[in-house]
């Protein structure tokens, strides 16, 4: 009876309500963004202008609230802001910083005007340092590295060897990959990369495939295995899939393919019916 006056009584309490509008106020941006980049759709090149996004409402919503100046310090604010550098910090990844890279619109006037912080990818420190790691991880020759930072300084600084003046007016008005499509055919080596990331989706989905082969992993026989050993196991059963499609028993043998998309719930082919002659391949698009 106790609880249920407890219940009455919040739900009828104006400031309990005020209190839950004020959570929903900061907390929305984030929930936004998490289902924004859990998508089957071309995210990769947007995460990190979402993120700039994503902190900068939170901080309205909270520094609203307090009613404090954008130059003050919040304590409760820092709390926040230390949770969300932490999930960046172990969610982030290079590539994010090079398909941003390679996103036009970030290079025109109408989005870098839009706010007063705002730089061109070419321009941020950091993006410009993992960028330029990229650069040497994904091209091995002198030459190649030394073509595609021509290339790319071309693009960033819209030379006319490789881009027509015509492409500065479209960076903001094309879709990502039509601009490349449109305007990057003399720039062949940033232009392949390009198709490649902005076409790239973002998903939870291999996450949920690793947490099941940790759940085959981790079981009750070994429930005492140190998380250390559990995570590098996870990483090296996932490796050893992606190195059998290199073999020739991978595309001479049916029951390697199937391991490789039914991982270890597969057992064989009988009983399998139709299956036995499909040509199942996570290569396939």
């Amino acid at each position: 009876m106790e609880q249920a006056q407890l219940v009455k009584y919040k739900l009828t309490d104006n400031s309990w309500w005020k209190q839950v509008d004020y959570i929903l106020s900061f907390t929305e941006p984030i929930y936004s963004m998490m289902r924004v980049t859990d998508t089957e759709e071309p995210r990769l090149h947007l995460i990190n202008e979402m993120w700039n996004t994503m902190v900068e409402k939170v901080k309205a919503a909270i520094y609203k609230h307090e009613s404090r100046e954008p130059e003050e310090e919040s304590a409760f604010y820092s709390v926040v802001h230390g949770i969300l550098e932490d999930w960046w910090s172990r969610s982030k990844t290079p590539l994010q910083c090079l398909a941003h890279s390679l996103n036009p619109r970030y290079y025109s006037d109408s989005w870098i005007n839009q706010a007063a912080n705002r730089l061109p990818p070419h321009r941020d420190a950091e993006i410009s340092r993992v960028r330029n790691n990229c650069w040497r991880k994904l091209f091995f020759t002198t030459d190649n590295l030394r073509t595609v930072k021509s290339e790319y300084g071309e693009f960033a600084l819209l030379g006319t060897k490789h881009f027509s003046l015509n492409s500065r007016a479209d960076r903001d008005k094309l879709d990502p990959k039509m601009w490349w499509a449109t305007h990057g055919t003399s720039a062949q080596a940033v232009q392949s990369l390009a198709f490649k990331l902005l076409s790239q989706p973002v998903s939870s989905s291999c996450c949920q495939r690793n947490w099941r082969t940790y759940d085959s992993i981790r079981d009750i026989v070994r429930d005492k295995l140190r998380p250390k050993w559990a995570d590098d196991l996870v990483f090296v059963h996932n490796n050893l899939r992606l190195l059998s499609r290199r073999s020739e028993e991978y595309h001479t043998d049916r029951e390697a393919r199937y391991w490789d998309v039914g991982d270890d719930n597969f057992k064989s082919l009988g009983g399998a019916g139709i299956l036995e002659s499909a040509n199942l391949s996570l290569d396939e698009p």
